[in-house]
């Protein structure tokens, strides 16, 4: 992956990690460069790019896309190509897929799915307006974020990839025919009202946890779009309330006229569900129909009365769709000979494959179990479990989930309780863990320099500013998380930088009195000291400060203030006289203030 991280494409997105995997495409979480921004970008794989009319396909749908711009729609942002294949440039949204949550959560609560479904509609409401079908609606389409809101992605892509081609591609589209309309399933004409039934499936699998059809392939799955009614949502879950179970059954009816006309009718009706009003559903199913024959294939219907296929249509439209994806065998001769040797031949075949079935055991029934609930378990104990059961291991598959320690066991496949013959594969999810970054060391350096080293390892840097006056201004003083710590990818990392302290100017109050300059100084917001010194100017005059006058400094500080006490007292010392006289000697010292002395001096005789 390291190799992919660093991958830019058109000198614009860097890759960091692969977030997701679909049948057609990877999706990376990326950061735009040039808006600095985490985005989605799915890249397509390459074998799609090798078809000219898929090309066009994709810039056409692509271009319609970009213009979708709905609060419950994934942004689409840029599209091009790069290193032989095409990629689509997304907003990225934090969350997880619908899939996902009911993969996790199981079934949601009625009230919750209702909601979900209404923001749905009210996207797809949006796109059929400005004329594009998605075509491809399912819950790995739907994203929801933590906040709950809803946003759809994938607007027009499943229409450059031909549902056709599809259909018959192994691994491709198993998840989608799970979601197919019957015309989709028909290979015919669609429109947004087969939106509204693909809608109406993921409605059901949100109040019972299930898909109302499953199937070994995805032809198998789409007959019974076509063919069969599907089982009430109310017989797998008792607590869906009568309405929403209406509801459900009128989004996926076979014929699209019995359907709602638009996804904001169905949305209309989802209010009126949370409103407690009658939904319109209700009355629909509760009408009675106009006769009791049955309708022929292609005849008027009545859109508001719900009909079952005949089994004749049923046949009609089950030829159809083997006469799409399958060459019908030639006819047999019709002739005797070749009907009996046929019948002698099968009756040869059948005792082989009897006597072979003998020789290899098959001949006995397989016993049924239990399968056991391995849900929440480390894979090892699940394994082992499953293997007392008498059922097998089967696929192992391995998802990043940020939710669950690594090695845990998120899905099983079939599902807890279910009976099967022993010896059935059982297929896990296991619980890759999260891919983690540990967050490097940013103090002490340029805010600049932080934020880069930060993004190179897939951190979102957030800066939040402190006034320091013993720091260089711009320099990171602290972190959060703390270097060392081990968090996901993309996780934000607060960087405290500091910022210069404000400054004022000190007052000139050289020359003013010991008080007036305290309280100039104190009116300025300064603390005021007073150093008092002998100068030749009067008493209480300040001669000084400290800082001196217009000084830069933080509010608040301190200034001393220097005050004269004076000139210093000035004293004369008067010369020595000095007499004498015979056999004395007297000397005297005298002290005045200064005055013109006069030296005398006198000698007796």
């Amino acid at each position: 992956m390291a190799d992919q991280e660093q991958h830019v494409f058109s000198s614009r997105y860097e890759l960091h990690r692969r977030i997701a995997r679909g049948g057609m495409a990877d999706v990376f979480l990326a950061r735009d460069s040039l808006l600095d921004r985490p985005v989605a970008l799915k890249v397509l794989f390459p074998e799609f790019a090798t078809d000219p009319s898929f090309v066009q396909r994709f810039r056409r749908e692509a271009r319609a896309a970009a213009n979708l711009s709905h609060p419950n729609i994934v942004s689409v942002y840029d599209w091009g190509e790069e290193d032989g294949t095409y990629f689509i440039v997304m907003e990225y949204v934090e969350g997880r897929s619908l899939a996902q949550i009911i993969r996790d959560e199981g079934r949601l609560h009625p009230d919750r799915a209702a909601d979900v479904t209404s923001d749905i509609a009210a996207a797809l409401g949006f796109a059929h307006r400005n004329g594009v079908v998605h075509r491809d609606v399912k819950p790995g389409n739907v994203i929801i974020s933590p906040s709950g809101q809803v946003k759809v992605a994938d607007f027009g892509i499943a229409r450059a990839i031909s549902t056709q081609e599809n259909l018959t591609q192994a691994g491709t589209v198993m998840g989608t025919a799970a979601y197919f309309s019957p015309e989709q399933a028909r290979g015919e004409k669609v429109d947004p009202r087969s939106d509204v039934y693909s809608l109406g499936v993921v409605l059901y699998e949100m109040l019972t946890g299930r898909p109302p059809f499953t199937g070994d392939s995805p032809v198998a799955v789409a007959y019974k779009h076509v063919q069969e009614t599907p089982r009430p949502p109310r017989e797998r879950n008792a607590d869906i309330p009568a309405d929403l179970d209406a509801i459900v059954l009128r989004a996926m009816a076979k014929n699209a006229d019995d359907r709602y006309p638009s996804a904001e009718d169905l949305r209309s009706d989802l209010r009126r569900f949370r409103q407690g009003a009658t939904v319109e559903a209700a009355t629909v199913l509760a009408a009675p129909a106009a006769d009791d024959r049955t309708q022929a294939v292609g005849a008027p219907v009545d859109a508001g009365a719900t009909r079952a296929v005949p089994a004749a249509e049923g046949t009609r439209t089950m030829r159809r769709v083997e006469e799409q994806y399958y060459e019908p065998p030639p006819p047999p001769k019709n002739n005797t000979t070749f009907i009996l040797v046929l019948l002698a031949l099968l009756a040869v075949l059948a005792g082989l494959l009897f006597l072979l079935a003998r020789s290899l055991g098959m001949g006995e029934t397989a016993e049924e179990v239990s399968v056991p609930t391995v849900v929440d378990l480390p894979e090892d104990q699940a394994r082992r479990l499953l293997e007392e059961a008498g059922l097998e291991v089967g696929r192992v598959d391995r998802r990043e989930n940020p939710d669950v320690e690594e090695g845990i066991v998120v899905a099983q496949d079939p599902v807890p309780e279910q009976v099967v013959e022993e010896g059935t594969p059982v297929n896990l999810t296991v619980s890759a863990g999260v891919e983690t970054v540990t967050v490097p060391r940013v103090e002490n350096l340029p805010e600049a320099d932080a934020r880069r080293i930060l993004r190179d390892e897939g951190l979102v840097p957030d800066a939040r500013e402190e006034e320091r006056g013993d720091v260089e201004p711009g320099t990171v003083v602290a972190q959060e998380p703390r270097p060392g710590e081990d968090v996901p990818p993309g996780s934000t990392v607060v960087i405290t930088v500091a910022t210069a302290v404000p400054t004022v100017a000190v007052p000139d109050v050289i020359g003013r009195s010991q008080g007036q300059a305290t309280n100039i100084l104190s009116d300025a917001g300064f603390r005021v000291q007073v150093r008092e010194v002998q100068a030749t100017n009067p008493r209480g005059e300040v001669v000084g400060t400290e800082p001196g006058p217009n000084s830069q400094v933080e509010p608040e500080s301190t200034v001393v203030i220097i005050v004269s006490t004076g000139p210093p007292p000035t004293t004369t010392t008067r010369p020595t006289t000095t007499t004498s006289r015979p056999g004395v000697t007297l000397t005297t010292t005298t002290t005045r203030p200064p005055t013109t002395t006069t030296t005398t001096s006198t000698t007796a005789p």
